[in-house]
């Protein structure tokens, strides 16, 4: 019986060629890939697929698929690697920059009726990301992180545990690194948070660079949770303001958000955040600018406000007869 025709497997996917970047893929122009029909469940909507297997090249480490080919086509990712297909950068870095939601379930009732249902609405090899409506601003700042040249140091095979523990005998003969482990927050990523963006420590280390290198180092204040917005349209408003900053941050709930304080006279404002998290996020997402009623605003951080300073004691002396 087909495993189509078996009701069973209905929603299960089978495929013929993986989704994959180039860096995935090797230098190797013959590479022999292993093909196993429903091999593995899908790391974010847990339905079985087609896993595929290959070395992309001499003194790698194999690499197989771990997302199926629907997941991928939704963000427009590779199955591997889980890298955006057109920039080379995490999911979480590029729905930042274009201010995309994420429309994807997390919950286990709700994830594999999604997969599915999108399953039907991809031809082909359509990508489900939709770009056009995004803001110039937004894709300016993808241009400038985009990874043009594919990265194979990132096939590298793995460290060797034995050498961690000071007892691998194989010495110049192990496939695998003889190096110290490095922990830190790059080394504990997991599938999920990689796929649908969130608290990605690759992500955060890549915007945080980039809004500095734009000159929004978050001030050393921690107590400094406010945006400072230039240049705004003439016929620019507090509401028009607000739609767009929030708008531009689909992660951002509005209770999150303190006040707008729109300046009409100078055409300024300030945004005014809840936590300084927030406004750090805010701050990474607008390093390029912020389109507001058509206009391009400049960004910059709030200031501290500086304290009064203390008042003078005057001490009254009494003076005997």
């Amino acid at each position: 019986m087909p495993p189509k025709a078996d009701i069973n497997k209905a929603g299960w996917e089978q495929s013929e060629f993986p989704v994959l970047c180039e860096t995935c893929l090797g230098d190797n122009p013959f590479i022999r890939m292993s093909k196993q029909e429903f091999g593995r469940s899908c790391g974010t909507c847990a339905r079985p697929f087609t896993v595929f297997r290959w070395n992309p090249g001499s003194g790698m480490r194999f690499k197989t698929t771990v997302i199926c080919q629907t997941c991928a086509k939704i963000k427009n990712v590779c199955q591997t690697c889980l890298l955006d297909l057109e920039y080379g950068l995490p999911t979480q870095v590029r729905d930042t920059a274009l201010g995309f939601v994420n429309e994807a379930p997390t919950s286990d009732i709700n994830r594999e009726y999604y997969a599915q249902n999108m399953e039907g609405k991809l031809d082909g090899n359509k990508s489900g990301l939709d770009t056009s409506k995004a803001q110039s601003a937004g894709k300016e700042m993808l241009k400038q992180l985009a990874r043009t040249d594919p990265y194979y140091k990132r096939n590298r095979p793995k460290i060797c545990s034995f050498f961690v523990k000071g007892e691998c005998t194989r010495g110049s003969e192990c496939p695998y690194r003889h190096e110290k482990p490095v922990d830190n927050d790059l080394s504990h990523q997991n599938i999920p948070d990689r796929y649908h963006g969130r608290s990605d420590p690759v992500a955060r280390k890549i915007l945080g660079a980039h809004a500095e290198s734009q000159g929004l180092k978050p001030p050393e204040d921690q107590s400094i949770t406010s945006l400072f917005l230039t240049s705004l349209s003439p016929d620019s408003t507090e509401l028009s303001i607000r739609t767009q900053v929030l708008k531009s941050l689909p992660t951002v709930q509005p209770t999150e958000l303190k006040s707008v304080v729109h300046v009409t006279k100078s055409r300024c404002a300030f945004i005014n955040f809840k936590e300084r998290d927030t406004c750090e996020g805010a701050a990474a997402a607008w390093a390029n600018g912020l389109e507001i009623d058509g206009v391009r605003v400049a960004v910059k951080w709030g200031r501290s406000r500086a304290s009064k300073p203390p008042a003078p004691v005057t001490s009254s002396i009494a003076v005997a007869s």
